[in-house]
């Protein structure tokens, strides 16, 4: 399993500033992270989903979605960035085994060639290149705080809008309004 001495190594190998920091108690998944003290708007947590029938160019059945700590992602979003058929999050086994990292602690970084990398972009729009953000480690005892550049330059991460697009046949129909009697 990748480790936080794992993604440590990587990165001074790429000369990049980094910090592996100490959490004051373990955390499950990586949604505690601001729970742990970090700041909560610079905490990020990576979701993975599997897909089929991608018309993109993508080698894999996985792909990992970089979020806001706490942050849910839609899976039709995903489907329509991907250009896949369908779209579900992957069984934790299945995160454990390709990714190498604990499947609720997922690093986006040191991820398979196979993976295709997402990041929401209101991420990318809100943090500057040099503001400092904390992702899991794989570990429930550390997280890595690097910056923003870095981290998109180290996982080659795509941004796409997460925001669900609404069309007309995903809308709910109007409940009919029937006229109220007037009372005696």
């Amino acid at each position: 399993m990748k480790d936080a001495l794992a993604i440590h190594r990587m990165l001074l190998e790429r000369e990049t500033l980094h910090e592996i920091v100490r959490l004051p108690h373990a955390i499950a998944n990586a949604d505690e992270l601001p729970g742990a003290g970090l700041p909560v708007h610079r905490c990020l947590a990576t979701r993975v989903f599997a897909f089929t029938g991608s018309e993109q160019a993508t080698t894999g059945y996985l792909a990992a979605v970089i979020v806001a700590a706490g942050g849910t992602v839609g899976t039709e979003p995903v489907r329509l960035a991907l250009g896949a058929r369908t779209v579900r999050p992957a069984r934790a086994d299945l995160i454990n085994t390709v990714t190498e990292f604990a499947a609720e602690l997922v690093c986006p970084l040191m991820l398979p060639e196979s993976m295709t990398v997402l990041i929401d972009h209101r991420l990318t729009d809100r943090l500057r290149g040099d503001d400092v953000v904390y992702t899991a480690t794989g570990e429930p005892w550390t997280a890595l705080g690097v910056r923003t550049a870095d981290l998109n330059a180290s996982c080659g991460a795509e941004p796409i809008d997460l925001c669900p697009i609404i069309t007309s046949a995903m809308a709910l129909p109007l409940l009919s309004h029937r006229p109220r009697r007037a009372s005696r």
